[in-house]
């Protein structure tokens, strides 16, 4: 029996090697994509181009939309920080999306909010409003009072509550940039094809806060936090960048991106499904494509959205989990895609990359690990051998990440401190040991129950205040 399954797998090695080394590749690939692609990006920016929006009419208003569902420990923070962003002509609407704890009656009392008739025009479809409220003390701000339908019912009500014709969906846990708005929208004024677009999600823990500004940027304490910051920057800065540039960008985070009103009410809105922010662009993708709409879907390097992360591995596992599951549900609704010449490179190559490397990714790597263990194990495989292909593999990916770590400092100096550097380039090294496996577990579960629309919600943390001489709100994010 034992000598059946080894032979099995000595003929599906050289199908999980391909896989290894097409899946380095591509990364490989993206890494030098994406820095050629960003020189390119900053060499046509500048912080004149960016005050030139701000003097003159160089710019589209917009709304931003805020889904809130129990974030009474982050919720005040948030919209203070939005609030005070950089931008000509904004509102902002926070949806209450039927939460159960005081996250109401803090922003009630907070911005002195009153009960207003704000019209709704029922262009997507969402669950009753229960109350609108209006802010004497902010005219730029809005509160939606809703019964709880989740998030992508959260962000239709806010749309049809907006006025304007650009909006901006953000995380009620996230921090942005004063200028982030401006850089990632400036776009839509000088390009009338410009449907989305979304800039770089960073890792907020570990940073001081002060003011709703992230006044010093430091590498979380924690070693979890810091694997998901590596991952992060790789993920955004390498693989982002490179899909924007081939035009098959299929994702715009939901903690922020910027849309076109008109083309997401074409589509109906969100649908309801635990990958929103996946499944709303596959679905611009398709709409655009089919109408022959000329359009683009862009990735912005430079906006910066600050974001919490999960600080317990069953925050962290529930996330991913959910995060697979939104991937499958929205690869397989919009599965006419698939290699499709009608929906050109991204019918083409970028849907045939996430069904075979981000679907099923887990899968062949599962079996992967599983059989090169159970080969060595019963002596198929030398020790050698073995040494040799784990340190290729963990020197390739080691590779990947210190890439995208060292191109994010060279080009942008997130982080001051050397310190923090060498701190991120130790857990990307770190990462293939353990983590990586874990993640791949947890996503390969996450495939046997795609089904499931179960959301899921991370503990938030709530900011501990330290007192200063000029009585300024001084936040760090343990």
């Amino acid at each position: 029996m034992i000598h059946d399954i080894a032979t099995v797998l000595l003929y599906l090695q050289p199908l999980f090697l391909l896989y290894f080394i097409v899946l380095n590749g591509f990364y490989t690939l993206f890494t030098f994509i994406s820095l050629f692609n960003i020189r390119e990006y900053i060499n046509t920016i500048s912080n004149e181009h960016i005050n030139s929006i701000i003097s003159g009419t160089f710019y589209r208003p917009l709304t931003i939309i805020i889904p809130a569902y129990n974030e009474e420990k982050t919720i005040v923070q948030t919209i203070e920080s939005i609030l005070s962003l950089n931008y000509p002509e904004f509102e902002v609407i926070v949806v209450n999306d039927g939460s159960s704890d005081k996250t109401l009656e803090i922003m009630i009392d907070t911005f002195q909010l009153g009960a207003f008739e704000k019209p709704v025009a029922l262009k997507v479809p969402h669950e009753e409003i229960r109350g609108t409220f209006y802010s004497l003390d902010h005219p730029k701000l809005f509160v939606i009072d809703k019964v709880n339908g989740g998030k992508a019912d959260a962000l239709n009500a806010g749309i049809n509550v907006s006025q304007y014709p650009l909006f901006c969906s953000f995380d009620a846990d996230s921090i942005l940039e004063s200028d982030a708005l401006l850089r990632a929208a400036r776009l839509f004024a000088e390009d009338r094809e410009i449907v989305a677009t979304g800039g770089i999600v960073r890792v907020l823990n570990g940073s001081e806060v002060e003011n709703g500004y992230v006044k010093h940027v430091r590498a979380p304490k924690h070693a979890l936090e810091c694997l998901q910051a590596v991952e992060y920057t790789k993920g955004f800065l390498s693989g982002r960048t490179a899909w924007s540039f081939l035009r098959c960008l299929l994702i715009v985070s939901g903690a922020f991106g910027i849309f076109r009103k008109d083309l997401v009410v074409a589509i109906g809105g969100y649908r309801k499904t635990v990958g929103e922010d996946m499944d709303l662009v596959v679905r611009l993708h398709r709409h655009c494509r089919k109408g022959r709409i000329r359009y683009k879907v862009v990735f912005v390097p430079d906006p910066v959205c600050w974001t919490q992360v999960p600080s317990d591995f069953r925050s962290l596992l529930r996330q991913r989990n959910r995060w697979h599951r939104g991937l499958i549900d929205s690869l397989w609704h919009s599965r006419g895609m698939f290699l499709n010449p009608r929906y050109g490179t991204v019918g083409m190559f970028g849907f045939p990359y996430f069904v075979f490397v981000e679907a099923v990714g887990p899968v062949v790597e599962f079996l992967g690990y599983f059989s090169f263990f159970f080969l060595l194990v019963s002596g198929h495989v030398t020790r050698d051998f073995a040494l040799l292909f784990f340190l290729l593999a963990f020197l390739w990916g080691t590779w990947i990440n210190l890439g995208s770590i060292l191109l994010d400092n060279l080009i942008y100096r997130r982080y001051n401190s050397l310190k923090d550097i060498l701190k991120l380039c130790l857990f990307a090294m770190l990462e293939f040991f353990g983590y990586r496996q874990v993640i791949v577990m947890e996503r390969l579960i996450a495939s046997l129950f795609f089904w499931r629309k179960r959301w899921g919600k991370q503990k938030r943390k709530m900011m501990d205040r330290s007192s200063k001489s000029d009585d300024s709100t001084k936040m760090i994010f343990d």
